[in-house]
Parts: C-alpha cells; sequence; structure tokens
C-alpha cells in the first residue's frame, strides 16, 4: 500500500469511509444532531457525569483539549464542547481571508447549528444502543489507546507521533476511525501521553456505552443569584450615563471569568443579551466586544459557566459587595448627554467612546485589578505562537504611574491633544496589513510629539519624574507591581517584581495601558486573515518601546539612551532612527538622585523599595513549607547564568516530594536573552545565551511546563548541580533519565494529579488545569 500513489490512496480511504457510512447508517439509522437537544436523563445504571465522568475528563483530557488550541477544536472543559464535537479547521493558522469564528457558547449553541459549520459528532449520533453507542469516535479513541498504550519509560521515540506547535492535524470521524486505526496505531487519546487507568476507562467507556447521560448543575445558590440581581441591577441601569460605564466594564471584562465570595468554585462570563434580568440569556455574538449589537435593547448578563478552568485562559475575578461599592463611586458623575454609536472608527478608539467617562475611573478600573487587565494579553488568543510573542522580552516588570486628580488632569489634556492619532490598526479588521500599520506608525510619531509637547510645558513648569509618582497599590493591592515572562510561544504573569534586574521594564500610564487592551484583547482577531495579525505584531512594538522610554525617563538624561542602545543592541538603521527620534520625546530631567554608576540597578532597587510594602509573601518563600538547606538550594538555582540555561527548557516544574506530605511545588523559568526584540523573525539570530537567567519561583508561574521534575530533599542538591552543568542536549538527557516525569513515565498520571491538588491547595483562586501539550517527548 506504500507503493501507491497518494492521491490514490486518498480516494481508496474516502471509499472505505463512504462505505463504512452506509454500513453504519444500515445497521444504526442515519445521524441525528438533533440528539443532543435534549441529553439522555442521568441513570442508575450509568455512571453520574458530574461525579464521576467529569473529574476523569479535567484530570486526563483537558489538559490538551480546551480553548482555541484544542487538536481538531474539540473542546472537553463542558459538556457543550462535547456535544459540538471536532472540526479539522486550525484556529491558529496564516491565512489570506478572515474565517468565520466558531466560538464555544456564543456562535452557535446547538449540535445541529454546529454541524452546519462543519463540526463533526465524538459521541454517537444514531439509533442509541449500547453497539452503535461504541462506534462514536471518542470511545474508539480510548479504545485505541488501550490495546496501544506505548511505552512505559524513556524518550518517546514513535516518529508517527508529531509535537510541534503547528503540526499537521488528522481528525477522524467515526466512519474513518478504523482506517485511522491502522495508518496511526500509536495515535490513541490521551494523545503521546499514559493511558488512562483501568477504572477511569471502564468509567468513560461504560457512560459513553449508555449515551453519554447528563444532568444540568443545581442553580447558583440563593445568596450568589442575590448578589447577581444586585450586579445586574448595576449594570442595566436606565440612564445614558450608567449604559456607558457598563459597556465600559462590558469592553473590558468580557474575556474573565467572575466568581461570588459565597460560591467560589462556579463561574459566570460577562455576555451581551437580548433579554433582560429574569429571563433566559439570548447572546448577542460579535466578532469583538465592541461589535455593533444590531437593533433592539442590549442588557449585560452573568451567564453560569460550566467550562472547566483552565490555566492558559483562567483569568478570575470577585464580584464582591466592596467592588461594586469601587465601581459605583468611580463612575459617579454628571449625566452623558448622548452614547455613541458602534461604527468601527469610533469603537476601535476608546478614548473617543468613552470621553464621557472621567480618566481616572477608566484608569483606577484597569489598575484595581491590573493583573487581569495584563493577562488579557499574557492568556488571551494573541498570546499563541513565537512570532506572535517575540514582541516582548523573555523576562521584565511592569509598574504604573499613579493615579489621581493632577495625573488625571495631565493624561486628559495629552488624551485631547492627541486623541487623533491614538486610534489602533484594528478598526481596519481584517482588511489592515503593512499599508495601514505604516500610517499607524505616522500617527503613533505624531502623538510622541504631542506628548513630547506636553511634558516640555510641564517640565517648564516644573515638573520631575520621580519613583514617588509610581503606583502603590494604595498601600493595600498587590497590582502595583507585575512581572511578566515569555517562554518561546507562551507566556506567564505574576503580581509582584520578581528577580533582582529583569531584562527590561516598563512604566504604563493610562493611555499606553488603554490601548495595550484594545489593541491586544479587545481588537484582537484570532480568527482575522495574516494582515491583520501582522499590523497588531507590529504596532505592538511602539506600545513597548513607549512603556520602556517612559521607565527610561526616571533615569538622569544622559543615562538614558546607554541603557536604550543596550536594550537594543544590533537594531536595524531604521530601528535606529525611530529610536533616536522617540527617545527625545520626554525632555524633562529626572527628579530621582542617583549615587553609583549604575543608575539602571538602583532605580530598579528604588522600584522594589517603592511597591515593597505590597508585595505577594510567596515570591520570598514565606509559608513555602521549604527547609533552609531547600531554600539554599532555590538560591542556588536562580543564580545559575548562561549556557547551561540555554539548555534547559523554558519553563519546568519541579516536585518536591516528601512521603505521605503534599509535595511542594517549585517553577523553573529559563529566560533567554536577547540582543533586542524589535525584530520580526530571524529571532535566533539575535540570541546571547551567555546572558540567559534562571529563576526558581515559589508555586506554579506559567501554564504549558515543557518538563516536569521529581526530586526529594536528598536529591535536590544533586538536581542543581546537574542543571548548573548542562552543556549541550546530550546532559539535558542525562537530567531527564535521573529525574524528570516524562510522557511514558508510568508516575506521570499520579504526579499530574499531585501537582494540581497541591496548587489547589497553595493558591486556590488562581488554580486551573495545565496544559501538556508543549511537554518535552525526549
Amino acid at each position: 500500500m506504500r507503493l501507491l500513489p497518494p492521491i490514490l490512496l486518498a480516494l481508496l480511504a474516502g471509499c472505505a469511509t463512504v462505505l463504512t457510512t452506509l454500513q453504519l447508517d444500515e445497521r444504526f439509522g442515519s445521524a441525528d444532531p438533533g440528539r443532543f437537544d435534549r441529553p439522555p436523563a442521568a441513570s442508575a445504571a450509568a455512571p453520574d457525569y458530574w461525579k464521576e465522568v467529569r473529574p476523569v475528563l479535567d484530570q486526563r483530557c483537558v489538559s490538551c483539549h480546551a480553548c482555541y488550541d484544542a487538536p481538531c477544536q474539540l473542546n472537553l472543559t463542558s459538556y457543550a464542547g462535547l456535544i459540538r464535537g471536532a472540526n479539522p479547521k486550525q484556529v491558529y493558522a496564516t491565512r489570506l481571508t478572515a474565517e468565520a469564528p466558531t466560538r464555544l457558547g456564543f456562535d452557535a449553541l446547538s449540535a445541529r447549528e454546529w454541524r452546519a459549520r462543519d463540526f463533526f459528532p465524538v459521541l454517537n449520533e444514531r439509533a442509541q444502543t449500547p453497539e452503535a453507542n461504541r462506534t462514536g469516535v471518542m470511545f474508539q479513541m480510548l479504545a485505541l489507546k488501550r490495546g496501544q498504550p506505548g511505552p512505559s519509560s524513556g524518550p518517546l521515540l514513535d516518529k508517527d507521533l508529531d509535537f510541534s506547535l503547528d503540526r499537521a492535524q488528522t481528525c477522524p470521524q467515526a466512519e474513518s476511525m478504523a482506517h485511522y486505526a491502522r495508518q496511526h496505531p500509536g495515535r490513541g487519546m490521551p494523545f503521546g501521553l499514559p493511558a488512562v487507568s483501568a477504572s477511569e476507562h471502564e468509567t468513560l467507556a461504560n457512560w459513553l456505552t449508555a449515551g453519554a447521560p447528563y444532568t444540568p448543575p443545581p442553580p447558583p445558590a440563593s445568596a450568589v443569584t442575590a448578589q447577581i440581581a444586585d450586579w445586574e441591577a448595576f449594570l442595566n441601569a436606565p440612564d445614558r450615563r450608567s449604559q456607558l460605564v457598563a459597556r465600559y466594564i462590558y469592553e473590558h471584562w468580557f474575556v474573565g471569568q467572575f466568581h461570588f465570595p459565597e460560591q467560589p468554585a462556579l463561574n459566570f462570563d460577562l455576555v451581551r443579551s437580548r433579554t433582560p434580568p429574569g429571563q433566559p440569556i439570548e447572546v448577542i455574538a460579535t466578532r469583538h466586544p465592541y461589535g455593533d449589537p444590531g437593533p433592539g435593547p442590549i442588557h449585560y448578563r452573568l451567564r453560569p459557566l460550566e467550562a472547566t478552568p483552565v490555566a492558559k485562559t483562567f483569568m478570575p475575578i470577585e464580584l464582591s459587595p466592596g467592588r461594586l461599592t469601587r465601581l459605583r463611586g468611580w463612575f459617579a458623575g454628571d449625566p452623558v448627554a448622548e452614547l455613541p454609536g458602534y461604527d468601527l472608527a469610533t469603537t476601535a478608539n476608546p478614548f473617543v467612546t468613552f470621553k464621557a467617562l472621567p480618566v481616572d475611573a477608566r484608569y483606577r478600573f484597569m489598575l484595581d485589578e491590573a493583573l487581569f487587565t495584563m493577562a488579557g494579553f499574557m492568556k488571551g488568543p494573541v498570546c499563541r505562537g513565537q512570532v506572535a510573542l517575540n514582541v516582548i522580552n523573555d523576562h521584565f516588570w511592569i509598574v504604573f504611574q499613579a493615579p489621581g486628580e493632577r495625573a488625571s488632569q495631565q493624561t486628559a489634556r495629552l488624551i485631547e491633544a492627541g486623541a487623533p492619532n491614538l486610534a489602533l490598526p484594528n478598526e481596519h479588521e481584517s482588511a489592515g496589513g503593512m499599508l495601514a500599520w505604516r500610517s499607524y506608525a505616522e500617527k503613533e510619531k505624531a502623538y510622541l510629539a504631542t506628548k513630547h509637547e506636553t511634558f516640555k510645558r510641564l517640565g517648564d513648569a516644573g515638573y520631575r519624574p520621580t519613583v514617588a509618582g509610581l503606583w502603590d497599590g494604595d498601600g493595600h493591592n498587590p497590582n502595583a507591581a507585575l512581572t511578566i515572562f515569555r517562554h518561546f510561544d507562551s507566556a506567564s504573569i505574576m503580581r509582584g517584581l520578581v528577580g533582582e534586574r529583569p531584562q527590561t521594564a516598563l512604566l504604563l500610564s493610562y493611555p499606553l495601558l488603554e490601548r495595550m487592551h484594545y489593541l491586544l484583547v479587545a481588537g484582537f482577531d484570532v480568527y482575522g486573515n495574516v494582515g491583520h495579525q501582522l499590523a497588531t505584531r507590529l504596532y505592538m512594538d511602539f506600545l513597548r518601546m513607549e512603556g520602556e522610554l517612559n521607565f527610561l525617563a526616571l533615569l538622569p538624561a544622559g543615562h538614558r539612551q546607554k541603557a536604550l542602545d543596550h536594550w537594543y543592541r544590533g537594531r536595524s538603521a531604521e530601528q535606529d532612527e525611530h529610536l533616536a527620534k522617540v527617545s527625545a520625546y520626554f525632555p524633562v530631567a529626572s527628579g530621582e538622585k542617583y549615587r553609583t554608576n549604575d543608575p539602571l540597578g538602583e532605580l530598579y532597587a528604588k522600584v522594589a523599595t517603592r511597591v515593597a510594602k505590597v508585595r505577594e509573601k510567596s515570591l520570598d518563600w514565606r509559608d513555602s513549607g521549604l527547609s533552609a538547606s531547600e531554600l539554599e538550594q532555590m538560591r542556588r538555582l536562580s543564580r545559575i547564568r548562561g549556557t547551561a540555561v540555554s539548555h534547559l527548557p523554558e519553563m519546568s516544574l519541579l516536585v518536591l516530594q516528601a512521603p505521605g506530605a503534599m509535595p511542594r511545588l517549585v517553577t523553573l523559568i529559563a529566560n533567554s536573552a536577547h540582543s533586542n526584540v524589535a525584530q520580526l523573525f530571524q529571532e535566533e539570530k539575535r540570541r546571547l545565551p551567555d546572558e540567559d537567567t534562571l529563576l526558581a519561583v515559589n508555586g506554579i508561574a506559567g501554564a504549558y511546563p515543557n518538563a516536569i521534575y521529581a526530586v526529594t530533599a536528598e536529591t535536590l542538591p544533586a538536581f542543581v548541580t546537574a542543571v548548573s552543568r548542562l552543556a549541550g542536549p546530550d546532559d539535558l538527557i542525562a537530567l531527564n533519565e535521573r529525574f524528570a516525569v516524562r510522557r511514558t513515565d508510568p508516575r506521570f498520571w499520579p504526579t499530574s494529579d499531585a501537582i494540581h491538588a497541591a496548587w489547589r491547595a497553595m493558591d486556590p483562586s488562581q488554580a486551573a488545569v495545565l496544559d501538556y501539550s508543549r511537554l518535552d517527548h525526549r
């Protein structure tokens, strides 16, 4: 068969699929997607979905099948994802024309609607008999793994298992599963990981055989229902000002997951609905959160979420009475005479849309949960793939201009003067590209010129930037400072300043923070074309540079260019010209006093002191449970520099095990150094491995571990020594042989369960399911 031409093989496979379809139709009747409009009710003969089935799916399947990058778009975080099924089109793709979105819970709501959008079932939709139900894709994939579990030790060397990020996907339907099993016997599920246990397989198999019965979850607790009523009353007040405030909140919170203190495990999302509070939600699904909702009323509603939280997208916020009180206070003010429309040129420029709302209110709203605000970029759909993320450094800090009446007045004047140049490339949606980007590059230059003149006048009046002008979290909010890590093709964010000296730092003010949100979150279209995605990536260069230059303005004027040149070594002539112009935009001398020949190092220390009061305890290993000798090993790890780090995976989990105790979790983050991140391609040529750094972080930072290492207190020093001596790929393989819990390891699933249990115990508000799609297979 291998000697036959590929086209003939495809024809033969297609004929076999058609024949199998006819045979299945003859035996079990034709498929009826409407079967799942009313799922089979739970029965005593079948495993319970919530108590028995859902936990297995969460612990064994969701780690790869969630969000936009789920293989074959098969999202197993909820029953709705199960009945939606699969689709071979990849969401993350380079395309010339935009695709119609296929967002779960928005763009279609029934199996019949999803079949019309080219999704095929993974559950049986033919006659409901045990034999028919066992023909479903999910049942057969589990059975395939059961029969071909793969190796139980060593690296995973099966050449048919491709773990690359952009691998070609094979998405078999029930009719082609026999052919798939012959061609790819090692591709059963879980893909490239150990099989589920015998009891777990029995639970899933029995449930699928019974027709995948399901019972909706119980309604929210009465105390939560009362809180929902308060929030929905606030978000749907009839006056124009309240309507504009609700629109602003929605356009920033549409990507989040919300819970109430009375029932923290139950999450909600915020949606626009045709129906008012008290009636079933009818979602208004637009491509962007600021999309034209069409005629008719708009209501903002909190919709219960069944989906299991996954770390790569989980952005939780607690909706407490105190938060509601803060929002009411910030956004109180004079009536709004006229509401803005939904034409794209307006909606893509939030400074025009929300001009009637006080700048200080908007800024405090975004700062109050600054990690959430920035996590939209880190955890949103833009944050996937190496090219999308090489716009940021591997390790940098973010701090914020302090809010307040005087700062808000200055910002309001700056926005008023620069508003025409604050429009973003997403106003062209997928019609944008290099030509559109160039026009916005000119607008950015014009805005910076306006900013130059504004601050020159302030400087003439005696203004000097100082560290005291940075937000300190009002003495209690740990969002005052953030650290961002890039892990090659993903990124993560933490509250607080991690590490003593980052690669760069950004100082964000309201205009910059708002533009980042509308560029990278509200305005980014994961289903858009390559022109839109390229324009977004390139425009972010300007926003990053502006934030960096804001920070460098705290240095003595004579030291700013030196620091800038170090951050942008090896830049192109065009970039050199741009930076030479931009670096002059902040003409005001610093108000900070410096005592050494390393003012940048002093500045980092001053900033750390400024936000020290709200620093998270976990960053200093307090309450970590580690002994003094174990803490010394953590310090040893964080002192490792250079090429040894370059051989480590980007993000590793270190599991410290002790008999009879819950493991302690440490994240090892390898920060790759670059001469600059101002260029789109040829990243490897800008690598500076001698400057790579390693950080050991208490707990879990990141969503995509590349390796899992298990050690004891006795073996930890040997592990640290081995890491410090890494000199090449062979040394990494030797490290894995000795310490890693590989994809093939029988300990893999028990270790995974222990990791998630420890995370929930350590940080219950942030814990979610990790993604194992980027685990090393060596």
